[in-house]
């Protein structure tokens, strides 16, 4: 796939391109249905299909204080585009600069003289310019205007819920990772790299991997089954996210068991999937009976994984065990 960081330098061959615009944090099922229909356009038009996004998300940008939950960094997302069959991806800088753009700004500077784009798809909700005063009507009339067509895509939902990245995170702070995955249309991960930890899990049998979490991490403090990431090469495991404790009740961590295996993997980048929820975080009142729970923990973890195993709903969806593999999303 192709990556652009700018609109002021694109190649003649990547102009003329069907782009769906948004942020797409968490490339959510709303927002693959925006994309597969970018797809769908270009492939009509023997074109390039890509996304416009932006980082950071325009919100930590007005507000600079504030720690997003986001559920996608922006490699995940554009890995996440990628197998959703898009040929390029053009990431702007949310800065002052383009904040100050007016719609009509944004469209003539960005889309047309920048971008050169042939057509626009955008969801339902989609706002932009200065002051949020773009609306899809809006992107329609200086589509006609510019010479570029516009689809508006009607919202996505199910059990009369329209999926949204708020409603993800909502369900994620409630440790409802299973909820949040059918909303995702694949299951939410984490990727970080593993650091040293205090060295107390091996003292209880349970050598962790420890991964330091992004601000604004919000998820649920608990025990989950988890599949973990190494590359291609897939290990499963139990994930404790908390203070501990039974110990110093300090600062959030992530820490993963990986059951059956010995390597070492300090330094190295992993990703973590969460499957399922099985308790919440608590203080023990011995470490002997911590690491009697964390055993019982890991039993759940395994039986979890190997029901999702033998009939995953998310197994034909984005990001599975290969990163390499398309995937063409289904409607709704």
């Amino acid at each position: 796939m192709h990556i652009l960081r700018s609109h002021k330098t694109v190649p003649d061959q990547l102009k003329r391109a069907v782009l769906a615009i948004g942020n797409f944090d968490g490339v959510h099922r709303g927002h693959q249905a925006v994309l597969a229909h970018a797809r769908d356009v270009a492939r009509k038009a023997e074109g390039h299909a890509g996304a416009l996004l932006f980082d950071p998300h325009p919100r930590v940008f007005f507000q600079p204080d504030l720690q997003l939950f986001a559920l996608t960094p922006l490699p995940l997302k554009l890995e996440l585009m990628a197998a959703c069959g898009l040929d390029l991806a053009v990431v702007l800088p949310f800065d002052r600069e383009l904040a100050a753009l007016s719609a009509d700004e944004f469209v003539s500077d960005v889309l047309v003289d920048g971008l050169g784009v042939g057509h626009v798809v955008i969801g339902y909700d989609f706002c932009f310019g200065k002051g949020r005063l773009g609306t899809p009507e809006i992107m329609t009339a200086l589509g006609a205007k510019h010479g570029f067509g516009v689809t508006v895509v009607a919202p996505e939902g199910a059990d009369n819920e329209i999926f949204s990245s708020s409603g993800v995170r909502a369900l994620l702070r409630q440790g409802e990772v299973r909820a949040a995955a059918e909303q995702l249309g694949h299951w939410w991960r984490v990727r970080g790299r593993v650091t040293g930890g205090a060295g107390r899990g091996h003292g209880l049998g349970f050598p962790t991997a420890n991964i330091a979490l992004a601000s604004g991490q919000e998820l649920a403090h608990g025990i989950y089954a988890a599949r973990v990431y190494l590359g291609e090469e897939r290990v499963d495991g139990a994930a404790y996210l908390g203070t501990r404790p039974t110990f110093d009740d300090g600062p959030p961590v992530l820490e993963v068991f990986l059951f059956d295996f010995e390597e070492d993997i300090y330094g190295k980048d992993i990703d973590v999937e969460f499957l399922g929820h099985i308790r919440g975080d608590k203080r023990f009142e011995t470490p002997e009976a911590l690491s009697a729970q964390i055993a019982q923990d890991c039993e759940a973890a395994r039986r979890i994984i190997a029901d999702v195993d033998r009939d995953d709903p998310l197994a034909a969806l984005p990001i599975a065990q290969s990163r390499s593999r398309s995937y063409v999303p289904s409607p709704g």
